[in-house]
């Protein structure tokens, strides 16, 4: 997306990138700064930011992928020679991958289920600030976000859970529109206008 586009023709075609199109280059550290400074001016009832991030970026990339692969192993051994290689490369798909981690629980006043849908539009807010600064996105997930053995790996701590990993750099390749909903199967209209 260019920066200058508007809004509204922005959400308009509004579309992740599938993370094995992003490649090199990715945001600097600066950029990511702002994208980040961005990215946290969503809903937060209560201003307790329930939410963090952990950015990856170069070397940590790989060790984390051969940190999946040997935990992919060990959980099935007759893991085949192609998905020990997609173990391998999950976090080099991209030149960076920011991991938004809900730290959503017990408050005396902001119920948990506001905190985790705080972090939930985090997600969303950093791909439009990734995009926003020119470079492409997409949010996942995947097994290693959901991995009790996995998760300190990426520096997840007790109680905290994955909200999303968003796999952020640049594509050639053009974006391409999926299905969406009719509006006539999500939209129940109460009243008069």
């Amino acid at each position: 997306m260019k920066p200058d586009i508007k809004l509204i023709d922005y959400l308009n075609v509004r579309r992740s990138t599938p993370a094995p199109q992003l490649t090199e280059p990715g945001p600097s550290r600066e950029e990511l700064e702002e994208i980040l400074r961005l990215t946290v001016r969503v809903p937060d009832h209560g201003k307790i930011a329930p939410w963090r991030f952990v950015v990856i970026r170069g070397d940590e990339r790989e060790r984390l992928g051969e940190a999946a692969l040997a935990l992919a192993l060990k959980k099935n051994p007759e893991l085949s020679m192609d998905f020990q290689s997609v173990e391998r490369a999950r976090f080099t798909r991209a030149p960076v991958v920011i991991a938004v981690v809900s730290k959503a629980g017990p408050h005396v006043k902001i119920p948990e289920w506001e905190q985790i849908m705080s972090a939930g539009a985090v997600c969303l807010n950093l791909l439009m600030a990734v995009n926003a600064h020119g470079y492409a996105a997409n949010w996942l997930t995947e097994w290693v976000s959901y991995d009790p053995d996995f998760l300190p790996e990426m520096g997840v701590g007790e109680g905290e859970k994955v909200a999303g990993l968003i796999y952020v750099g640049s594509t050639t390749f053009p974006p391409v529109e999926r299905p969406r909903p009719d509006l006539s199967d999500v939209v129940t209209w109460v009243g008069e206008a």
